[in-house]
């Protein structure tokens, strides 16, 4: 039976599901993180860093999953929403979130 995917998420969904999808999405958007910060020398690839990299990507996909369900997103959009989230981090989207709310306040 030959099934047709009009994305790389649809085919990570049929083969993994979408819980999967979700993780894949997440360690690559952090594994992206990663990869900068070895291009700036700032740490070794395969240093002990990459091990503290896992639970923050655990943690930013269940962040973004829930934020990407408030939002009604569906698949694609809500594994690119995971993704982007896992590669700003906790801090990146403290910063991110900060600036959304300081502009709702003032446009009140």
């Amino acid at each position: 039976m030959s099934q047709k995917y009009s994305s790389l998420i649809e085919l990570l969904n049929a083969w993994f599901g979408g819980a999967a999808t979700t993780m894949i999405g997440a360690l690559v958007g952090r594994l992206m993180w990663h990869t900068n910060e070895v291009r700036k020398m700032r740490r070794k690839f395969f240093g002990k860093e990459l091990l503290w990299e896992m639970p923050i990507a655990v943690g930013m996909a269940f962040i973004g999953e829930a934020l990407a369900s408030w939002l009604a997103l569906e698949q694609p959009m809500a594994t690119g929403l995971i993704a982007a989230l896992a590669y700003l981090g906790p801090r990146g989207s403290e910063v991110l979130f900060i600036r959304w709310l300081a502009t709702k306040v003032e446009n009140r």
